[in-house]
């Protein structure tokens, strides 16, 4: 307990809720940072699909990073609709249920759950590069360092919102002023011919070909989209703003969509001036500041920050996926434990499955960035189309101020979104997608499987209409296994006697020569209780003792059983080593026995 205090922090009271909610700027570094860290690799990714064909196809970088910003202010005039629409959260999984129905709801939700849980696998991979980019020793321990960082992150989260917030706004905003002096840098150094570039324009045309394949453009544009991913996190966590929250929720995200643009079109056009060209063991991002900065101190300050951000970029998944999941199970879709909020007014519990599922997944995949970029995308952007298409189904319905002009914002986004999702699982499905496609309907499989066990819990325990009482059993027959005659015995006999039902002590006789002692010793210390003596000619004390309380249960159909267990606890906990755990076996096999009520008497030991 000590330990948690120390990591986690005290306890929070329910009453301290409101004071947890998050400023813009603090909101900022909470919700945005997935979406602001994958300028540190969707220009890399645009590049490793169009360079390895021809250097001179590298021009395609600035048109194509200029179609995902164009996506980006769609997603983003959208996706405030939604906010001002829905201030209680959900995002794609609560617009898509509430105006679509409930499967596409739960494929909304399924593929934000994949996407979470992949955006923490790649941007701690993605930090784990940058690091290892500028020391290369640190490359063989990349899945190590992948590893520790999440567990760092999954730590901070439990402290609180306010906590994780406060640790994270640093490295997010150094990273955004670290990024903007270098761009500023780099356009006056390339203003005034100051920049040389890395890869020559002779040498780029030395390889040309006459045409580039449609094909090899739409990969190319499928692969930068994993910029726009974290898009969606502030719509789900609007009610951890501050009041008013709606509009608080649209100005962060507004202001991390210019800031997203103006970082990606910055890069990639510093990238292709230079003439860079992706390498296994420096980012591209790393080149750059390279040839800006040189070996200097702000080099190393670029990818710090750099490396900061992508790994802190984890926290936006820590925000969005223990909200989803606590909506899903609030709906009946997870289990229960989902919606409870821990000590630090945090779900607690989505934020520990998150990390153990993103370990997992930088261990399996090495921690390479590339073995997991191509599983990212395909699950954000099918949560995004039916988010869009539930917001014109609304509009459609409900009308009211403007509705036409929303409609057109909801339905461009619809047909954007729904074109770049196609294009993203058609492109990528060889290269790992349809991993995620295979995983989305098994998950909506678990989260209606659930759904189903909770609803037959429900119909079972809930009371008839017509306020007829269930038949209740006549009588009570109460059973106290023994195996010796001691405190701990009487001390259960004598709470059994207290109760109302018939009394029976039972010995399951082993050794008859100690059952003769036993009940010589029961005659003296039972208070009258009538003993029972069960054969067991196989000396199993347990299934002799199963056995006799279903042979009571057939006999008496409308009787309650119960045991009553004396149990001995030990004053230290490694003393229950050395002590038989019979009483925990039998109260694990009458447990789940109709009509057997256990009750356990426990005799504490001294030091």
């Amino acid at each position: 307990m000590f330990l948690k205090r120390w990591l986690v922090g005290d306890p929070l009271k329910s009453a301290q809720a409101a004071h947890q909610r998050l400023s813009k700027r603090l909101a900022l570094a909470v919700f945005s940072s997935d979406a602001l860290s994958s300028v540190a690799y969707a220009t890399e990714e645009i590049l490793l699909v169009l360079i390895p064909s021809s250097l001179a196809f590298a021009h395609f970088s600035i048109p194509i990073s200029v179609m995902i910003i164009l996506l980006l202010a769609i997603l983003t005039l959208s996706y405030s609709q939604i906010i001002f629409e829905y201030p209680g959260g959900g995002g794609a999984y609560t617009v898509s249920k509430s105006n679509l129905g409930e499967w596409p709801g739960l494929t909304a939700a399924a593929s934000l759950m994949i996407d979470y849980v992949l955006t923490v696998a790649v941007s701690v991979a993605a930090g784990i590069a940058a690091i290892t980019s500028a020391i290369p020793a640190l490359f063989p321990y990349r899945v190590v360092l992948g590893v520790f960082a999440i567990l760092l992150v999954l730590l901070v989260n439990l402290r609180g919102v306010r906590e994780s917030g406060k640790v994270f706004a640093v490295p997010t905003y150094m990273f955004i002023g670290t990024m903007l002096l270098m761009l500023a840098v780099g356009a006056f150094q390339l203003l005034f011919g100051q920049l040389t570039p890395v890869v020559s324009q002779s040498v780029a045309a030395q390889t040309a070909v006459e045409s580039v394949s449609l094909f090899l453009l739409l990969r190319a544009f499928s692969s930068g989209c994993t910029a726009l991913t974290g898009v969606e996190v502030i719509s789900n966590g609007v009610p951890a703003f501050r009041p008013p929250e709606p509009k608080n929720a649209v100005i962060t995200m507004i202001t991390m969509a210019l800031v997203l643009g103006i970082l990606f079109l910055g890069i990639s056009t510093m990238a292709y001036h230079l003439g860079i060209l992706p390498k296994d063991d420096e980012t591209v991002v790393s080149q750059v500041a390279h040839a800006i900065f040189g070996e200097g101190v702000l080099y190393y300050l670029i990818q710090g920050s750099t490396m900061s951000i992508l790994v802190l970029a984890a926290n936006s998944a820590f925000a969005g996926f223990p909200r989803l999941a606590s909506l899903l199970a609030r709906d009946g879709y997870m289990p229960q434990q989902m919606e409870l909020m821990g000590d630090r007014l945090v779900f607690s519990n989505g934020i520990i499955i998150l990390g153990v599922f993103s370990c997992l997944l930088i261990v399996i995949f090495g921690g390479d960035t590339h073995a997991l970029i191509p599983l990212y995308a395909v699950g954000v952007f099918l949560s995004f189309t039916l988010a869009q298409a539930g917001m014109v189904r609304r509009w459609l319905g409900k009308r009211g101020p403007h509705w036409r002009k929303k409609i057109i914002i909801n339905g461009i986004g619809a047909v954007a979104t729904a074109i770049a999702t196609a294009i993203i699982a058609s492109t990528k499905f060889m290269h790992g997608a349809w991993i995620v496609i295979v995983l989305i309907p098994i998950l909506i499989m678990m989260f209606r499987g659930i759904h189903a066990h909770y609803k037959a819990v429900s119909d079972q325990i809930a009371l008839d209409r017509r306020g007829s009482r269930p038949p209740m059993p006549r009588r009570n027959i109460v059973i106290i296994p023994i195996n010796g005659v001691n405190r701990a015995v009487i001390r259960a006999v004598d709470y059994a006697r207290s109760r109302p039902g018939e009394v029976r002590a039972v010995l399951v006789d082993v050794d008859p020569e100690k059952t003769a002692r036993l009940e010589m010793q029961w005659a003296q210390w039972g208070c009258g209780v009538n003993i029972v003596v069960l054969p067991s000619p196989y000396r199993s004390v347990l299934t002799s003792l199963l056995d006799y309380v279903e042979k009571l249960l057939e006999k008496e159909p409308d009787t309650w059983v119960t045991v009553v267990i004396p149990e001995i606890l030990p004053a230290r906990w490694w003393q229950n080593i050395l002590h038989n755990q019979r009483a925990l076996l039998l109260k694990a096999s009458l447990l789940f026995k109709d009509r057997v009520i256990l009750t356990d008497v426990p005799f504490h030991l001294k030091r």
